[in-house]
């Protein structure tokens, strides 16, 4: 079913704004968020030419394939690392509740199934005069980008790729915002901290870190990775990427 603003109307309880092709989603909830959105607005776009990944990364959502979708939250300053864990967790649950198995959360908030990405998680903070005037959770999932002929072919994957059945993107967006909201309502809680850890797939595991080699030993509650290297020497990650990670965690 194509995306449309009458079809979000049916299923969204939200304030949101539909847009059928966009630079950015989090570029427009940003400004959404300054001029004053309510804090769990969203914006949504059925193609995206200009969105954002880590390290200043572009990244395009043909029409018709992804879900792309920008959320303002107004958290306390001092819960703001938990906006990631937050978005990890509800493309977890929904890749469980479209029957994904093997799911994993490559640190900090990269969901993977079947060993490949299905997602990418942006936060991207406002402050004014030092004081945090909201965040922006940019969430894009695939959902039907075929990978096989592109260079991605062996590290991205889409949701019908593994559920083998079309899947439908409003109610998927309806399923999405539903587990934004009810992680949004425990960002004070230490199930939040905890599921979230206990879905990271690399702890105990071999690690690159930021060029730290290492075996990836926890994490901290403000979600900063704990690698241990080769001399027994502790490194928290704070931002960046892992490499050559195995995706099974050791026996210990």
């Amino acid at each position: 079913m194509t995306l449309s603003e009458g079809i979000l109307r049916q299923k969204l309880a939200q304030p949101f704004r539909y847009y059928q092709r966009v630079a950015s989603t989090n570029d427009l909830a940003k400004t959404w968020l300054l001029d004053g959105a309510p804090d769990g607005a969203v914006v949504i776009a059925d193609e995206q030419a200009r969105g954002r990944g880590r390290k200043g990364r572009i990244w395009r959502t043909p029409p018709g394939t992804a879900l792309a979708v920008s959320i303002v939250m107004r958290p306390a300053a001092a819960r703001i690392a938990r906006i990631n864990m937050i978005g990890a967790l509800s493309v977890f649950d929904l890749a469980a509740q479209v029957g994904c198995e093997d799911i994993g959360i490559k640190w900090p908030n990269d969901i993977q199934v079947q060993g490949k990405k299905i997602s990418g998680i942006l936060v991207e903070n406002v402050w004014m005069q030092g004081s945090l005037h909201g965040a922006v959770l940019g969430i894009g999932v695939n959902i039907r980008i075929d990978f096989s002929q592109t260079d991605l072919r062996e590290t991205a994957i889409s949701l019908e790729d593994v559920t083998g059945f079309s899947l439908n993107r409003a109610d998927l967006i309806r399923s999405l915002l539903e587990r934004v909201a009810y992680w949004y309502q425990r960002i004070e809680s230490d199930d939040l901290f905890d599921t979230w850890r206990s879905r990271l797939s690399m702890l105990g595991c071999p690690v690159v870190a930021e060029g730290v080699r290492g075996r990836a030993l926890d994490v901290t509650a403000a979600g900063g990775l704990l690698v241990e290297d080769e001399f027994d020497a502790l490194h928290e990650i704070i931002t960046g990427e892992i490499t050559a990670v195995t995706q099974e965690r050791s026996a210990e």
